[in-house]
C-alpha cells in the first residue's frame, strides 16, 4: 500500500516533467526578413545595351567568347587557396552547429573512477585500537545532467547555428564572385596593355618614317635642322611609353598568377601570347534590383547573420526563466577490488533540480536588450548593404554604357586622325605644308588610337563591374565540393571528422535537429 502510494506521489511529478519537455516553448522573437529598400527598375533600364530580361547567366565570363579567359577562371576556381579557406569554414561552421546540436542531449556525461591508498591517523577520536590504519578505496560511476530544453534555449541556439553555416556559405560564394571577377578584370587589363603596347609600336613606326623623311630633306637642304629634332623629340616621347606598358603587362600577369594559386612566372603556356581585349556583347541582361536580395552573396551573408542574431535573443532571454535538469549517478565503492562489483558495492541517486538566477534579472535584462540592439543595427547594416549594391549596380551600368557611346565616338576619331596623318605627310613630302602639321598630327592619332583602347577596355572592365554588382557567377559551385578533396584528406589525416567531409557543405545541412512539437511549430 506504501509502495503503491509512493508511485501515485512520483506519476504526477513525471508527467509535469514530460509535459514540459515536449510541449516545451521557445522564448524570444520569431524571425522575419526585414524589409528591404529596392526599387523597381534600373535608371538606366531604356537604354538598348541594358535589357531587363532574366538574371544575367550564371557563368558571364563566357560572353566574351574567349577561350583563354574561360580557362584561367576554371583553374582559379580548383585552385585559388584564399576560395580553399573559405570552404574550409563552412565545414568549422557545420562542427560549430553540431556542438550547437549536442546540447539538446544531456549536457553532462561522465564516466568516473578512482583509486587510493589511505592511512587514518590512530590518534583520531573515532579511530578503533587494533584495527588496520591503512585501507584502499576503489571507485567506477557514471553520471549524467540533462538541462531540459523547456524555454527553447537550446534549440535557439542550434536555429543559430543553421543561420551561421548559410551565412558561411555566402562567404564562400562572396569570395567566389571575387575571384571570378578579379580574374576577369586582370586579364581585361592584361589583353588592353597588350593593345596599347602594339599601338605605340605601330606608332613608332610610323614617326620612325617621319623622322627619316625629315632627315633626308633637311640633308637635301630643303629644310632645317628643327624638323629632324622635333620627330625625334616625338619619336622618342612614343618609344617611352612602351618599357611602362612592358613592366604593367608583368604586373598583370603576376597578379593572375596569384588568382591562380601558383607563384608568378611566365604565363605563355596560358595566355598563348598577346590578344585582343574581350569584347562585350551588344546587349547586357542585368535584370531588375529585387534580385539583387537573393543572387548577391553579401546581402545573403548580412541576411542570414540577422537571423542568427535574433536566435540568440531567445538564447539569453532563457535565462531569466527557471532551468529544469534531471541529474543521476550510478556507481560502485568499495576497499577491496574484488568486492567492486557486488550487489552491496552498488550507489546511486537521480532526481530533478532546477536553477533560477532571479537575483540576477537585472543583468540578464540588459544582456537581452544587448543582443536585441546588435540585432537592430544588423537590420541598418543589411538595409545599408542593399542600398549599397544597388548604387554600385547603377554606377557600373552608367560607366558601362558611357564607355560604349565614347568608344564609338573614338573609333571615328581615329580614322579621321589616320587620314589627316597620311595628307599631312603627303603634303610635307610635296612642300606645301611645315613639320608642325606632321607633328600635330601624328601626335593626335597616338594619342587618339590609346584613349580608344583604353576605352575599350574600360568598357569591358565596366561589364565585368555589371555582373560583380549584380552578383553573378558563385553558381558554377552548384554541384560540386566546394573543398578540394586532397585537403579533405589532410583534414582526415589530422583529425576523425566521420561523415561530415562526405557531405554537401554547400547546402548548408549538418546533424538534422529534432522535430518541434506540433504545438511549437503551429506557433512559429
Amino acid at each position: 500500500m506504501k509502495e503503491r502510494l509512493h508511485r501515485r506521489r512520483r506519476a504526477p511529478a513525471a508527467v509535469v516533467i514530460g509535459t514540459l519537455v515536449v510541449a516545451g516553448c521557445q522564448v524570444g522573437p520569431d524571425y522575419e526578413t526585414p524589409p528591404a529598400p529596392t526599387t523597381a527598375e534600373w535608371m538606366e533600364a531604356g537604354d538598348p545595351a541594358i535589357q531587363r530580361g532574366s538574371a544575367p547567366v550564371t557563368d558571364w565570363w563566357t560572353v566574351f567568347n574567349d577561350p583563354v579567359l574561360n580557362r584561367l577562371i576554371e583553374i582559379a576556381y580548383e585552385k585559388n587557396p584564399s576560395l580553399q579557406a573559405a570552404g574550409v569554414r563552412v565545414l568549422e561552421a557545420q562542427a560549430v552547429r553540431g556542438v550547437a546540436f549536442g546540447q539538446l542531449f544531456p549536457q553532462e556525461q561522465a564516466v568516473t573512477g578512482a583509486y587510493s591508498i589511505n592511512r587514518v591517523s590512530e590518534n583520531r577520536a573515532n579511530f578503533i585500537p587494533g584495527s588496520d590504519p591503512t585501507f584502499q578505496d576503489w571507485q567506477l560511476g557514471l553520471g549524467a545532467a540533462w538541462e531540459l530544453d523547456i524555454w527553447g534555449r537550446f534549440r535557439r541556439g542550434v536555429e543559430a547555428a543553421d543561420a551561421e553555416i548559410l551565412a558561411s556559405v555566402a562567404s564562400y560564394d562572396d569570395v567566389l564572385l571575387s575571384l571570378l571577377a578579379d580574374m576577369a578584370a586582370n586579364y581585361v587589363l592584361l589583353r588592353t596593355l597588350e593593345e596599347r603596347l602594339v599601338v605605340a609600336r605601330a606608332n613608332v613606326e610610323i614617326q620612325t618614317r617621319s623622322l627619316q623623311i625629315a632627315r633626308d630633306r633637311f640633308e637635301g637642304g630643303t629644310v632645317t635642322e628643327l624638323d629632324a629634332a622635333q620627330a625625334t623629340s616625338l619619336l622618342r616621347d612614343t618609344e617611352s611609353v612602351i618599357p611602362a606598358f612592358e613592366a604593367g603587362i608583368r604586373q598583370a600577369e603576376n597578379v593572375l598568377c596569384i588568382l591562380l594559386g601558383t607563384p608568378p612566372r611566365d604565363l605563355r603556356d596560358l595566355l598563348g601570347g598577346p590578344s585582343t581585349i574581350p569584347s562585350p556583347p551588344a546587349a547586357v541582361a542585368v535584370g531588375v534590383p529585387e534580385h539583387l536580395l537573393e543572387r548577391r552573396p553579401d546581402i545573403r551573408r548580412v541576411e542570414r547573420q540577422l537571423a542568427a542574431q535574433c536566435a540568440r535573443i531567445g538564447v539569453v532571454k532563457a535565462e531569466l526563466f527557471p532551468a529544469v535538469s534531471l541529474v543521476g549517478n550510478i556507481s560502485v565503492a568499495a576497499e577491496d577490488a574484488g568486492k567492486l562489483f557486488r550487489g552491496d558495492s552498488f550507489d546511486a541517486f537521480a532526481g530533478p533540480t532546477f536553477r533560477w538566477p532571479i537575483l540576477n534579472y537585472g543583468q540578464i535584462t540588459n544582456s537581452v536588450r544587448a543582443e536585441d540592439a546588435s540585432f537592430q543595427a544588423l537590420i541598418a547594416d543589411y538595409q545599408s548593404v542593399v542600398l549599397r549594391a544597388q548604387g554600385e549596380v547603377e554606377s557600373a551600368i552608367a560607366s558601362y554604357v558611357g564607355a560604349q557611346r565614347q568608344a564609338a565616338l573614338l573609333m571615328q576619331s581615329v580614322d579621321a586622325a589616320t587620314r589627316a596623318v597620311t595628307i599631312a605627310e603627303l603634303q610635307y613630302r610635296g612642300g606645301t605644308a611645315d613639320y608642325t602639321r606632321v607633328l600635330d598630327t601624328q601626335q593626335f592619332l597616338s594619342q587618339e588610337q590609346d584613349r580608344l583602347v583604353s576605352t575599350r577596355g574600360l568598357a569591358a572592365l565596366n561589364l565585368v563591374a555589371i555582373y560583380r554588382a549584380l552578383g553573378g557567377g558563385w553558381e558554377i559551385r552548384e554541384g560540386k565540393e566546394i573543398v578540394p578533396e586532397e585537403i579533405k584528406e589532410q583534414m582526415r589525416a589530422r583529425t576523425g571528422w566521420g561523415d561530415m567531409l562526405a557531405g554537401d557543405p554547400q547546402s548548408g545541412q549538418g546533424p538534422k535537429a529534432p522535430e518541434l512539437p506540433e504545438a511549437d511549430r503551429a506557433e512559429r
